[in-house]
């Protein structure tokens, strides 16, 4: 079965292919959440450690790795830099920290043995022979068959309470137009339900520079539940649903390790004759269980025309808008043998030319959300007005800016070098309002 211009749609929408609003005036949706949740942190009870996860040979960055609490739930990911913040609580204090990174040898280390500031994390690259594998697999067509058929044994069945930071932006060029943060709890359906995944929101900040969007204003609807639907094991219909398979070519590209799994790699791509716009990218699978680990993808921008229907769900007259690059991945986390989400991103690149203008516009926005902490519920779903609706657009609003220490307690993902630039402009603006 081939699919159809709204199967397109549908799929776009739920994998948060960043749906954009472009309007030639504007109107935020706030969320009375932050106005009415109190929040009670206590203080002095956890220690901030702050560090940079780099390779052991060349020193480069190690993005998006995993970083845990041992023994605990409590977790964040480096950033795209390869920082990390994390927050521990004082009972912890006498764990490991774990870092993992696909490809590489796991390191552990006593977290009395770190610094609260400038802890350098060396990984030594991980290599891998044929020979550690006893059967490798020949058909990639089999492979993808048994990850399917295997999903409902790898993957938490069990409803969890999970704690999560959240980010989204939007730069034009290098600067920042818009940056939304946020702390929310996820009330996580296990993953042979199809109920959708709720979402709540505990602590919130943003702020917009609308002067920078030329009169343009970009919703990204969704927020966090845009996040979540990158979860291609709980949302299968965008890639891994069993009819749209043979719309892809598969190939077993190489062999990898994480931590002490050995990880196929299986790339996939649209087929040459279909003419609809897909996705392509490499799948992470874990040899013994048939575990997808990780995953990253895109979206084929060949065809602009179709890509910009997909993803544009306003335009104004005169522009002609459509995008470049629509990058995505997703990682789980292993507990007890069962997998679970983890940590999920988007990046959106895309431009936007004016008929009357010399000059196109360039755009990018993001977002991403990475599970800080998570434990079994048998509590009821989220009701009512503590409920986000699933097509949120964040607050408007520059509350927390100002304070230093807005997320207390909270786990956070570590803002790049560029974010902390932009937050620092906001805090400037906002003592100048004051004075």
């Amino acid at each position: 079965m081939k699919p159809t211009k709204q199967t397109l749609e549908q799929k776009a929408r739920f994998l948060m292919l960043l749906i954009v609003s472009l309007m030639m005036s504007f109107s935020l949706v706030a969320n009375d959440a932050i106005k009415k949740k109190k929040l009670v942190l206590q203080e002095g009870t956890y220690k901030e450690i702050k560090g940079k996860v780099v390779d052991a040979n060349n020193g480069d960055d190690l993005v998006f790795a995993n970083v845990t609490v041992e023994g605990t739930n409590i977790a964040t990911v480096t950033n795209s830099e390869g920082s990390f913040i994390l927050k521990v609580p004082n009972e912890m204090l006498g764990n490991s920290l774990t870092i993992s990174y696909i490809g590489y040898d796991q390191k552990t280390i006593a977290i009395n043995d770190l610094k609260a500031n400038n802890n350098k994390i060396k990984l030594n690259v991980l290599t891998v022979s044929l020979d550690a594998i006893t059967v490798f697999p020949k058909d990639p067509n089999l492979l993808i068959e048994a990850v399917l058929n295997h999903r409902k044994e790898n993957y938490s069945q069990d409803e969890n309470l999970m704690t999560a930071f959240y980010r989204e932006t939007i730069r034009k060029r290098r600067a920042y137009a818009s940056l939304s943060e946020a702390v929310v709890e996820i009330y996580k359906q296990g993953y042979n339900n199809s109920k959708v995944d709720a979402v709540k929101l505990l602590k919130g900040r943003k702020s917009a520079d609308y002067g920078k969007l030329d009169t343009l204003l970009f919703k990204l609807q969704g927020g966090p539940y845009s996040t979540l639907m990158l979860d291609i094991m709980k949302s299968p219909y965008m890639i891994l649903r069993y009819d749209l398979l043979e719309d892809y070519d598969f190939e077993i590209g190489n062999i990898t390790r994480q931590d002490d799994r050995i990880l196929y790699i299986l790339n996939f791509k649209q087929k040459e004759y279909v003419p609809e716009p897909l996705f392509y990218g490499s799948l992470y699978i874990d040899s013994e269980t048939m575990a997808i680990v990780s995953a990253t993808y895109n979206i084929n921008t060949e065809d602009e025309k179709a890509v910009g229907e997909m993803f544009i769900k306003r335009k104004p007259a005169g522009a002609d808008v459509y995008p470049t690059k629509a990058s995505y991945m997703v990682t789980y986390r292993e507990k007890d043998g069962k997998w679970i989400y983890g940590y999920s991103r988007g990046e959106l690149t895309f431009k936007v030319n004016w008929k009357k203008k010399l000059f196109n516009t360039v755009y990018h926005t993001g977002i991403e959300m990475a599970i800080t902490d998570w434990e079994k519920t048998e509590s009821k779903n989220f009701r009512g007005a503590e409920k986000m609706k699933s097509n949120v657009v964040m607050s408007d609003t520059e509350m927390g800016f100002a304070d230093a220490d807005f997320w207390g307690a909270y786990n956070v993902i570590e803002p790049e070098k560029s974010i902390e630039s932009a937050i620092k402009k906001i805090q400037k603006n906002i003592e100048k309002l004051n004075n």
